[in-house]
């Protein structure tokens, strides 16, 4: 579908730019990426370079965290039973790992339950509250899931057991009926920062707990800082955006992660490829760390995570992390061949120019592949996708969607809820239990609102560019300070920088039979760019071609380690004067 696409530059105040590159003291290119990101102020823009601890906002800032507090310090004190019950991704185990590392620090007697994506699915379920209050639990904790259980509250209440809601999702018009809802995102909450995911919100209720507690400074200091590894790895895996007070507990967190103790942790950080001793990037825990713990909730029992995060045993933390690693790769192999599928069934029939949004279905495919299916095919199609599993025996069709920025995916599924029989999510993300017998209507009403919503533009993949730039203004110094603007990641991407009317000085070097290293020269300077993977489409360039160039600045480890630049300039896209890219 999407040949095209279209380069947005960036208008920025050059004068504002200027002022704020004096206070500041950054270079100039740095000072008009913060322009162009919104930070217009000396003030605004040193709290965005600076993520500071002490900036962290006030737990009790967030309805219900006084009454919530108040009822998990009484538990502690009295040893109940307290049941922590989480979602099956990363977040989600991540949230459970923080609660329970946090009470049986406190002394308290928790224990944690995560249900199966496939035999169980999403969600609190009132079996779940009722086995817990018969085996004597008195407070049960939802950790990133519980909003909209509205139902299994109700039982809990019926059955004298108190609940906490640790969310961050969307909730629906009635709020559940719990003891205390923490969540961001609920009505009146006059918590300022709304974009925390669940292990943020589990986190803040940490923070107000211990400080209840009556710990020492010190003591609270050197434990929450501990947590924030965690804390940081859920916040980068769960895609929310990495500004506010999402970007302090991040930066924090990955500086934490360069020196780890936890014996489950460190396994997990060697297996996916992260040397001991080095600040890992999002990007890294994003792409390497992240998918090897949702693998478990996926493929098959996401509490093996939590058993991993929480272990003290070297041997069992290997055993742990080599599970996880069995379970990516079955993951990446299923998803392989379901994507592989729908690609053919694409060749058969190929979808319409004209549809708006598109929905796949097929006969016991694995479901917890599904979201990342659409991902995959949300970037190909640039279209919002769903991708469902039909179960021929229950005759329900389960399925993940995933969107373009300018597409509610949960509003969508809102306007159309009788389709369902259960749904939720965000605006990027949702999953839905419909009847395979509407398949075909779901999908014929899905592409008719997107049509309705989506403008043609809308449609266009878009490349923005945070500023234009010269080679003579990449020195060494303004490269370091465009990295510090670290961690990068959605809601503060990776800074993509264009150059003009360059001029290639030689022909294309091709690596490897599949990447590209181009050597663009303008004025007094020659900058090499790396295009990673893209030897087939650039192989028509010859030198002395002219064209736009946009990159961005990425570190490089290994370079460093050899003696040269730490960094390497990346291809984001290229285009000839007539505006073709």
């Amino acid at each position: 579908m999407p040949e095209q696409v279209e380069w947005r530059l960036p208008a920025i105040d050059s004068t504002l730019a200027a002022q704020l590159a004096e206070r500041l003291g950054v270079p100039p290119v740095v000072a008009r990426i913060l322009v162009r990101r919104g930070y217009t102020d000396a003030t605004s823009a040193r709290i965005f370079l600076e993520p500071s601890l002490e900036d962290l906002l006030d737990p009790l800032g967030l309805k219900d965290m006084p009454r919530a507090v108040a009822r998990l310090s009484e538990a502690v004190r009295r040893k109940e039973q307290v049941l922590l019950f989480g979602d099956y991704d990363a977040d989600g185990i991540v949230s459970v790992a923080i609660l329970k590392t946090a009470l049986d620090r406190a002394g308290a007697c928790a224990g944690f339950q995560v249900p199966s994506r496939l035999r169980e699915g999403y969600g609190l379920r009132t079996e779940v509250v009722e086995q817990a209050a018969a085996s004597g639990v008195r407070l049960l904790i939802s950790a990133d899931t519980g909003i909209r259980a509205g139902e299994a509250i109700r039982r809990a209440r019926e059955l004298g057991l108190d609940v906490i809601v640790t969310d961050h999702h969307l909730p629906e018009e009635a709020l559940p009926p719990a003891l205390a809802v923490l969540n961001p995102k609920q009505p009146d909450c006059p918590y300022p920062f709304k974009d925390l995911c669940g292990a943020g919100v589990a986190f803040k209720l940490v923070q107000a707990l211990v400080e209840r507690l009556g710990w020492s400074e010190e003591r609270r200091r050197k434990f929450l800082q501990s947590l924030l590894k965690l804390v940081a790895i859920a916040t980068v895996a769960d895609v929310v955006p990495l500004v506010g007070e999402n970007r302090i507990l991040v930066k924090h967190g990955l500086e934490g992660l360069r020196s780890v103790k936890s014996p489950g942790l460190r396994a997990l950080l060697a297996m996916a490829g992260l040397a001991e001793g080095e600040v890992p990037s999002a990007h890294e825990v994003a792409f390497r760390v992240a998918p090897r713990m949702n693998a478990a909730g996926r493929m098959a029992d996401a509490s093996q995570v939590i058993e991993l995060l929480l272990t003290a045993d070297n041997e069992k933390a290997q055993y742990l992390a080599a599970q996880l690693q069995n379970f990516n790769q079955d993951r990446q192999r299923v998803e392989v061949e379901i994507i592989r599928s729908i690609l053919e069934e694409c060749e058969r029939t190929p979808p319409a120019p004209e549809q708006a949004a598109l929905v796949f279905a097929g006969r016991n495919w694995h479901r917890g592949v599904l979201g990342i299916v659409a991902s995959r095919l949300v970037e190909r199609f640039y279209r919002p996708v769903i991708v469902l599993s039909i179960d021929p025996e229950t005759g329900l069709a389960h399925g993940s969607g995933r969107s373009i920025p300018p597409f509610h995916l949960l509003e969508a599924l809102e306007s159309m809820a009788d389709l369902f029989v259960q749904f939720g999510g965000h605006r990027q993300a949702a999953g839905m239990t419909l009847e395979a017998a509407r398949v075909d209507e779901f999908r014929e009403k899905l592409d008719r609102r997107a049509r309705r919503v989506l403008l043609p533009q809308d449609l266009v993949p878009a490349l923005d560019i945070d500023t234009v730039t010269d080679v003579a203004e990449l020195d060494e110094a303004t490269v370091e300070a465009v990295l510090r603007l670290a961690p990068f990641g959605f809601g503060n991407p990776r800074p993509v920088l264009a150059l003009l009317g360059v001029r290639l000085a030689s022909d294309p070097v091709v690596l490897k039979q599949k990447h590209v290293r181009l050597a663009v020269h303008k004025g007094a300077g020659t900058l090499n760019i790396m295009a990673w993977g893209q030897a087939e489409s650039l192989e028509d360039l010859r030198q002395g071609q002219i064209f736009d160039v946009a990159f961005s600045l990425e570190e490089d480890r290994n370079s460093r380690k050899r003696g040269y630049a730490g960094w390497t300039a990346v291809l984001r896209g290229l285009r000839f004067s007539g505006g073709r890219s």
